[in-house]
């Protein structure tokens, strides 16, 4: 067990989302050994995304796809930083293979992938019927703390937003009406997009009937995608990032939000770290990943004969995408900003 100034290393995930959806497991390993030094290890993107939490001591950038040279340089950093215990979040035998050459005394990983034995607690996924199935990534990665005896807090997700960040997304957003995020991409890969045309016209919609400031998001690598929605939308979109994204900007102009509209990304759980409802536009992937009990909004999802497929290009006619209307999308977000802002004025009635 880890002593009282003792050291602990999680690796984080891989993905936007996942990062996100591991804060409560991350916040509970602090919460269990309050006085160890809590270090996170992972992609340079893990790392910003969890900048600004309090409870973290360090972040350690790991290279993407490291070669053996550099697995071993970084197990000779990461030395210094959990040799009491570290916890392997990823499913990856490479992420297991770094916490061993960091030589953690105890490491506590998921039974996956032929690597049990670099780990000192292997622990059984979730099975049904003898077979691996899905989960919320949240519950998982918590469950992966259980053979730690530690449990969760129930504060959900959780993101720190730059002030600086957000004073200039505030000065960027101002003015009357809604304010609507639009995350039109997605890292996965094109069968989780919806049409570009129809982000476009949902923001003409809310533009026109509730005066909504729109703002567009999107990461590096979508600058197709941002082009294709700015050249079929008729209303002006808000840029927050000046055409240069970053994780800092995304949380900062988040967290100033009343409703984002999104696929099933990474923004949506950046999202809903800070509370803003969503309204996730759903295909390929199964909800069982990503609907966890923190989220507020909706989601679009129709069933299929072929999904969820779980593959990142589709191999028919992305009818589980293309299925999804606009009318739905834009009557479902007025339904959403409706909500809030009853919400909003029965706090204002209890002040």
């Amino acid at each position: 067990m880890v002593e009282a100034r003792g050291r602990v290393l999680a690796l984080a995930p891989n993905w936007v989302g996942d990062v996100v959806m591991c804060t409560p497991a991350l916040r509970a390993l602090h919460k269990a050994f309050p006085d160890a030094e809590l270090t996170v290890a992972g992609r340079a993107s893990a790392c910003a995304l969890l900048q600004g939490l309090p409870w973290i001591s360090h972040c350690v950038t790991l290279a993407q796809r490291p070669r053996p040279a550099e697995m071993l340089s970084a197990g000779r950093r990461l030395r210094s930083h959990g040799t009491d215990l570290a916890v392997v979040f990823p499913h990856s035998f490479r992420a297991a293979l770094q916490a061993w050459l960091a030589g953690a005394t105890r490491r506590v990983g998921y039974a996956r992938g032929g690597r049990s034995f670099l780990l000192t607690d292997p622990v059984e996924p979730h099975r049904e019927d003898g077979r691996i199935t899905p989960i919320y990534m949240g519950r998982e990665y918590l469950d992966l703390l259980k053979p730690l005896g530690i449990e969760d807090d129930g504060l959900g997700l959780e993101l720190a937003a730059d002030p600086a960040a957000v004073r200039r997304a505030r000065e960027a957003l101002g003015g009357s009406g809604p304010r609507v995020g639009f995350s039109p991409g997605a890292a996965f890969g094109p069968s989780k997009l919806w049409p570009a045309e129809r982000y476009a016209a949902v923001a003409d919609a809310l533009a026109e009937r509730v005066d909504a400031r729109c703002v567009i998001l999107t990461g590096p690598g979508e600058e197709d995608t941002r082009r294709a929605v700015l050249a079929a939308a008729r209303t002006p979109f808000i840029d927050c990032d000046g055409g240069k994204p970053s994780l800092e900007t995304l949380k900062a102009t988040v967290s100033q939000l009343d409703l984002l509209v999104c696929n099933d990304s990474g923004a949506r759980h950046v999202a809903v770290a800070f509370g803003v409802p969503t309204l996730c536009l759903m295909g390929p992937t199964s909800p069982l990943y990503s609907e966890g009990p923190y989220e507020r909004g909706r989601v679009l999802r129709i069933d299929v004969d072929c999904g969820p497929c779980q593959k990142p290009v589709c191999s028919t006619d992305h009818r589980c995408m293309t299925g999804i209307s606009v009318d739905w999308a834009v009557e479902t977000a007025l339904e959403i900003l409706e909500e809030k802002n009853k919400k909003q004025e029965t706090r204002n009635k209890k002040a």
